[in-house]
């Protein structure tokens, strides 16, 4: 029995899965926030060209 619960003790194989897990979120964590970050800027560019050629068409004789 004294084997069994040292063999567990030393068994990090979980321990390291845990951390390739850790290092996934994190990774899809930086995923998400740089495509959020990507979209808002895409948006607000639109938005300005958008405003641009609107007030250019109107001001055209």
């Amino acid at each position: 029995m004294s084997k069994i619960v040292a063999r567990f003790v030393k068994d990090e194989s979980g321990a390291t899965a845990i951390e390739y897990g850790l290092i996934a979120a994190l990774i899809a964590l930086a995923i998400v926030a740089g495509a959020g970050a990507l979209g808002n800027a895409l948006d607000n560019q639109f938005t300005f060209l958008s405003t641009k050629l609107s007030e250019s068409q109107t001001t055209t004789p």
